[in-house]
């Protein structure tokens, strides 16, 4: 059996990675993907403690950030082309769309 600290540390190293992706990145995808990464890494420690504690409530959570994760996914990616399709770039850099 796999102690609760790995679980946590991997949590913990996953979530890091994804912070680091949206802060470093330009690319649009990249950022999407990173915070990918930071839900799957909430997912990981809500299913840890849920079987830790003997409670179906962590797992129950996880289905609907897993919902929520798809409905940000395709949305997002319908942004991405409309965004890609009027400017020619998914960098954020060059969107200045709120300006005037």
């Amino acid at each position: 059996m796999v102690p609760l600290n790995w679980y946590i540390a991997l949590s913990a190293a996953v979530f890091c990675i994804g912070v680091a992706g949206v802060l470093s990145r330009r690319n649009i995808i990249i950022i999407f993907l990173s915070i990918e990464l930071i839900l799957n890494s909430v997912n990981i420690l809500l299913v840890a403690y849920s079987h830790f504690l003997n409670s179906m409530r962590g797992q129950v959570f996880v289905f609907f950030i897993m919902a929520v994760a798809a409905a940000e996914a395709a949305i997002g990616l319908a942004i991405i082309i409309a965004l890609y399709r009027n400017k020619e770039t998914v960098l954020t850099d060059e969107i200045n769309l709120m300006k005037w």
